[in-house]
């Protein structure tokens, strides 16, 4: 036998026993091996074969009409088939733009702003949240105060609940009205700094209701405070 022929008898034989190492190796199931990928299975089932529900995640569907997703957003602040939900419809077909969850967020900013810049008789602030009407009283009520020498220390807890609870809309104006659960603590003292109302050590809880408006028409995307009335 030639050295040639030599060779290739040897890498014959390399190849074969190669060949029986890999097919004991190959196809064999350590338990960790990940499912065959499908195109066409729906991405929550391919990642959660198993179907155990409570590790899929569920995504926002991008098949749902963007006007159902608005509906559906209102549906969740207002009850189906109320005057409250027919009133939101209504505010959304004016406003396009209008989503009741950041509203009530908006609110609830601009509850907290206004309710401190009322104790700290900051008129500059009030001024940009409140319509006239509005301002002139709070306006009036921080020049009495003043007047009288006392001095209202307060400190914003927090909001509890915030809900709205009537909707309008006159013309291009939208009103919406909110009822407010708020934690407060406030005390008043007079010039001579003695606690005249209130406590400085006790958390009370406050409940307004208050009336946002604006021009659907207007590109000032705010809403200003138009009325105000505390729940007895």
């Amino acid at each position: 036998m030639g050295s040639n022929d030599f060779i290739t008898l040897f890498f014959l034989v390399a190849a074969v026993l190669i060949f029986l190492q890999l097919r004991s190796v190959l196809g064999r199931r350590t338990g960790n091996e990940k499912p065959p990928f499908d195109p066409y299975t729906p991405r929550d089932v391919a990642k959660n074969p198993g179907g155990d529900d409570s590790k899929v995640v569920t995504l926002p569907r991008r098949d749902v009409p963007e006007d159902e997703q608005r509906y559906a957003d209102i549906d969740a602040v207002a009850k189906p088939d109320t005057p409250l939900n027919a009133a939101l419809r209504e505010l959304l077909k004016n406003d396009p733009s209008f989503r009741p969850r950041d509203f009530l967020n908006g609110a609830k900013m601009a509850y907290e702003m206004i309710v401190m810049a009322f104790a700290d008789g900051d008129r500059k602030t009030l001024r940009g949240l409140l319509s006239k009407e509005v301002f002139d009283g709070f306006d009036n009520a921080i020049t009495e105060r003043e007047a009288r020498g006392e001095v209202v220390k307060s400190t914003f807890v927090g909001i509890d609940k915030a809900d709205i609870t009537h909707a309008v809309v006159k013309d291009s104006e939208a009103q919406l009205t909110v009822r407010i659960v708020s934690q407060l603590i406030s005390a008043t003292y007079d010039k001579a700094g003695i606690l005249t109302e209130g406590d400085q050590e006790t958390v009370a809880e406050v409940t307004d209701i208050w009336t946002f408006a604006r021009d659907t028409r207007s590109r000032d995307p705010n809403w200003k405070l138009i009325a105000t009335e505390s729940e007895q």
